[in-house]
């Protein structure tokens, strides 16, 4: 890889660790929030649905924005909006300023992801692409691992200060971007093959696409579940400190990028994507379960560890999958893969909310069977090649 493609790939490597960490800051203070707020379990979930929601509706739109306007347009516009977002939320004292600010920051989200995605497939070949992808999820990782870290000890000085932190860093990630990204090379003809919106969604209905579109729907519904209110569990369930939350995501982040960095390749080459998810999700649907028959800090550390590994090779060896067969729709189908992540993102932390006011182990409960239901359903996929692919056909 040549020395300026190895430069913006840093650079789109850490616009996309920006707003992972933002979410991650947040993570270890949302008990001390909900009782400085006096919000319930169920409203936590709405303000993650939200964040969903407002991705859900953007994704297509951007996606497509990034194939026909640019990757670099979309991908600055959408830094300096999470930064924004994420001032506001660090400013808000009611309620509704902090449901404005989580609607903001889902649109962010939605133009982030999609020209990140289609900016490194732009400027990799197809044997560099699973690696690529591979830093892209761990980096993504680094910044679960990175975020909890600083929430933890930046909550010591004050229960918003973390969110100022992730203003400042989504501004200036807006504003490097701004100054050295430079817009891929893309033929001409590329603009005017593809196809409207309209035709574009259609071929999601194409085998290869709707069952990866199904399963991370399935997969993002259970994951969101877990991920949403892992922190409020440990603290109701075990009394644990925001240092004790960050210690353990931090601890299972960091394993993660490790074997998304290191091994990730290896395993695609292995096994190929559609295996590897399938065995992901297996091993996330069992380390669920264990998380809630298991007692002492040293175990929750284990098992929680070991599950993130499950969903940390689950979202690379998808994103994978996609790019491979996108061909000049780089970002429409990453937007689609944003737009069903949010699908699940919405109704996950809702029902869990829900059932996390009823009984605290619920929403691990149903985070497994759906998880479980994801790793049925890959049983019955076949590998693309097995399907007759044409674009006349939708």
């Amino acid at each position: 890889m040549p020395k300026q493609q190895k430069l913006t790939l840093i650079l789109l490597l850490f616009n996309i660790f920006i707003p992972f960490m933002g979410i991650g800051l947040i993570t270890p203070i949302m008990p001390t929030l909900m009782n400085e707020l006096g919000i319930s379990g169920t409203v936590v979930g709405y303000l993650t649905a939200v964040f969903a929601l407002s991705q859900l509706i953007c994704s297509p739109i951007s996606g497509k924005a990034t194939d026909k306007i640019g990757r670099k347009k979309i991908l600055v516009l959408g830094l300096f909006l999470f930064g924004f977002s994420e001032l506001l939320f660090g400013l808000g004292q009611k309620i509704e300023t902090l449901f404005l600010a989580r609607i903001f920051g889902g649109i962010s989200s939605a133009m982030i992801m999609p020209a990140v995605t289609a900016f490194i497939a732009d400027i990799t070949s197809l044997a560099e692409r699973p690696k690529a992808m591979g830093y892209m999820a761990a980096i993504i990782n680094t910044g679960f691992i990175i975020g909890p870290g600083i929430g933890g000890f930046l909550a010591e000085y004050g229960t918003r200060a973390p969110f100022f932190v992730a203003a400042g860093f989504g501004a200036g990630a807006g504003l490097l971007s701004l100054v050295f990204l430079k817009e891929p090379e893309r033929p001409i003809a590329d603009n005017e093959k593809i196809p409207p919106l309209k035709m574009s969604i259609k071929r999601i209905l194409v085998p290869m696409y709707l069952i990866a579109f199904s399963l991370i729907l399935i997969a993002s519904f259970g994951i969101s579940t877990f991920e949403s209110f892992f922190s409020l569990y440990v603290d109701h369930k075990f009394g644990f400190s925001p240092k004790e939350i960050a210690l353990v995501i931090t601890i299972g982040s960091v394993l993660g990028a490790l074997l998304q960095a290191v091994v990730f390749k290896h395993l695609v080459e292995l096994w190929q994507e559609i295996k590897l998810i399938r065995y992901s999700l297996m091993l996330a649907g069992v380390l669920i379960y264990l998380v809630t028959i298991v007692h002492s800090y040293g175990w929750i550390l284990l098992v929680t560890t070991i599950s993130f590994v499950g969903f940390d090779l689950f979202r690379p060896a998808v994103t994978s999958f996609l790019s491979k067969h996108a061909g000049d729709e780089q970002g429409f189908l990453g937007g689609m893969n944003s737009m069903f992540t949010s699908i699940g993102n919405i109704f996950g932390p809702v029902l869990g909310g829900v059932l996390f006011d009823i009984n605290i182990d619920y929403p691990y409960y149903f985070a497994m069977v759906v998880v479980v239901i994801g790793a049925i359903i890959t049983l019955f996929w076949n590998e693309p090649s097995d399907f007759l692919y044409n674009e006349r056909s939708v």
